[in-house]
């Protein structure tokens, strides 16, 4: 079974800068059964060569790799995943392809197909090598937890924010904010602090492990967490989850203004995004929800309403 575009899109598709490769899944071992020109160009294999097959073919021995784990899971799972996987030519020559998978569902529901899509991003990690010390670059991790950092984030959320306008699927956007940081910094000093914000992020961190989850730190004790499909669909219920594991790590916080223990406030913002609506509407619209859950007493959840995206 294909699902090439229409003639109307074939033009758009095969002309796009980024490999574009869907796979059957109802079909033994997802082979592929539309492949871009990108594609074939950045991989080197003819696309008569790649139709048919699983793009595994493409890790030739190494296989041996994190990223190949979580697509396997993805896929089994039928979710969405963004992986970093190192791939190889005809030549035997690698190259890092940064992939992103999106399932995609029929009327009722079923799972009939991948979209992958796909980008060299070799030079880049070697821009990111020979660049200088304190420099940021598009891989560092936030150095206080471990987790994303901002700059890298927000090229990650501004990416899926466009796949998920042009494949229209829902996307939701969580803010956490530690509660009363700044009164318990002044109360046990700042290294105490950064200590707490070192334990929100693991729990974060552990609680969003789906390979479609973006987790990093926005700012300060603030923390960023973007899912899609399913897992938007329950953002406050993952949410809720996260803030009681946070209640449960028993962090003293004596002149917390919501109870003795360090707690975390939430505003999550949700929907499947209309062409017009930039970005920066669902940054504004998660905010004025996080604003609203601090106004309403912390330690809550507030979900954002269609007034707050305009």
């Amino acid at each position: 079974m294909s699902i090439c575009p229409p003639e109307a899109w074939r033009a758009v598709v095969e002309s796009a800068p980024e490999g574009i490769v869907i796979c059957d899944a109802t079909g033994t071992d997802c082979p592929a059964v539309y492949v871009n020109a990108a594609f074939a160009q950045m991989c080197g294999y003819p696309v008569a060569a790649l139709l048919g097959s699983n793009l595994r073919i493409l890790q030739g021995s190494d296989r041996d790799q994190d990223a190949r784990v979580r697509l396997r899971e993805a896929v089994e799972k039928g979710e969405p995943a963004r992986v970093l996987v190192r791939n190889y030519r005809p030549d035997g020559s690698l190259f890092w392809n940064e992939t992103i998978i999106q399932p995609v569902r029929d009327a009722v529901g079923k799972l009939t197909h991948f979209i992958g899509y796909h980008r060299d991003a070799s030079e880049r990690l070697k821009a990111s090598d020979r660049a200088p010390a304190g420099l940021p670059s598009w891989l560092r991790e936030d150095r206080l937890t471990g987790l994303h950092s901002r700059p890298y984030l927000e090229e990650l959320l501004q990416r899926d924010w466009a796949l998920a306008q042009r494949d229209s699927h829902e996307i939701a956007l969580t803010l956490f904010d530690i509660d009363d940081l700044g009164a318990y910094n002044e109360k046990f000093d700042r290294s105490a602090g950064d200590a707490c914000i070192r334990r929100v992020a693991r729990v974060i961190g552990a609680s969003y492990r789906r390979g479609g989850d973006l987790v990093g730190r926005w700012e300060g004790g603030t923390f960023a967490v973007l899912a899609q499909g399913e897992a938007a669909e329950r953002a406050t219920v993952y949410a809720g989850v996260v803030q009681q594991r946070v209640r449960a790590l028993l962090m003293h916080h004596p002149t917390a203004g919501a109870g003795r223990y360090v707690t975390m406030s939430a505003g999550i913002a949700s929907l499947v995004p209309p062409r017009a609506l930039p970005l920066e509407g669902l940054l504004k619209a998660c905010h004025t929800a996080l604003k609203r859950a601090k106004k309403n007493g912390k330690d809550g959840i507030v979900t954002a309403e269609s007034a707050d995206f305009q």
